[in-house]
């Protein structure tokens, strides 16, 4: 009898442990992807760059080779981006998260008004789809990669026939 119930309750606290481990990356996964969107909401819809250090870690890894590192050379990236077209516009699609990746799924958009990435002002309308993928640590972005469709953006605005 002894022996039933020992293991009787060696499988109940496996079985706690295992769903209790998994209700908890689901939590942090559904907290990973708010973290995420409402990170969007604040500086990509928003444009409110104070928000950045609550999303944001100082010494964030960017992969994309256009943009600067750290947060500074984010906030100074979408800055001139947002200058260089005053209608800029993002429209987060999806969100998708595993662990602590978040991957967004958008359109960019804007008329390019002021010259950027040392293109001169084309007056043009460009729209295109980014994937963008993010990794959270302690609760804040710490590394960025992305793929653009950088082809038809130079294509919107004329760089590129």
């Amino acid at each position: 009898m002894k022996l039933i119930k020992r293991i009787l309750n060696a499988l109940i606290l496996t079985t706690l442990l295992t769903k209790g481990t998994t209700l908890m990356a689901q939590d942090i996964t559904q907290q990973n992807k708010q973290l995420l969107a409402d990170f969007c909401d604040a500086v990509f819809v928003k444009k409110d760059f104070t928000q950045l250090p609550k999303f944001m870690q100082q010494n964030y890894i960017q992969h994309n080779p256009l943009v600067p590192q750290g947060l500074s050379g984010f906030q100074a990236f979408f800055a001139d981006w947002f200058k260089a077209a005053p209608d800029w516009h993002y429209q987060l699609e999806k969100l998708v998260a595993e662990g602590d990746m978040v991957w967004a799924y958008g359109v960019y958009s804007g008329t390019q008004q002021g010259d950027w990435l040392g293109i001169p002002a084309t007056g043009k309308h460009y729209s295109i789809h980014a994937v963008d993928i993010f990794r959270i640590e302690n609760g804040k972005l710490a590394e960025h990669w992305d793929v653009l469709d950088t082809y038809g953006l130079f294509k919107q605005l004329g760089i590129i026939q």
